[in-house]
């Protein structure tokens, strides 16, 4: 038995790490997914368009959103919120998410901002964030989630 504290543990306010890590991306995501909505913070919104290459409203100026890909945000944020609630739960998500966001980064990439197949309405800065929020997702997954488990044995 160990006398260590929880916080040496990856535990914080009864959630592990990695409960802390996906419950947070799930935030984050559903704020990016409202904030797509809300004219002002999205310019050009009377550009907003439901799907397609032709929506060219954009996020905070640099990000280019349609309804659709503001209704994908939302869903895995409250996807990421709901499975948080377990260290298994947001394991999963944080992983299977991350890899959903760099297999979208990827199509974006290849499919070009112009084509019709741009069918959420990405522009590069959106690729590569993707890109990179995808790459961490997963990393933040797998280690947090390798911690808890070394702690457990």
């Amino acid at each position: 038995m160990t006398t260590a504290s929880p916080h040496a543990h990856g535990v914080h306010f009864g959630r592990a790490d990695v409960q802390n890590a996906g419950m947070g991306v799930g935030i984050l995501m559903l704020v990016v997914g409202v904030l797509g909505f809300v004219p002002g913070i999205t310019t050009r919104y009377s550009e907003l368009m439901f799907l397609g290459p032709d929506s060219h409203a954009l996020l905070l100026g640099v990000f280019q959103v349609s309804m659709l890909l503001n209704i994908v945000q939302l869903a895995i944020g409250a996807t990421g919120w709901a499975m948080s609630r377990t260290e298994h739960g947001a394991r999963n998500f944080l992983i299977g998410a991350g890899a959903l966001y760099v297999i979208l980064a990827i199509f974006g990439l290849s499919v070009g901002v112009s084509s019709a197949a741009n069918f959420l309405s990405f522009n590069m800065t959106d690729n590569w964030t993707h890109l990179v929020l995808g790459v961490a997702m997963v990393a933040c997954g797998w280690l947090l989630s390798r911690n808890r488990a070394g702690n457990r044995a």
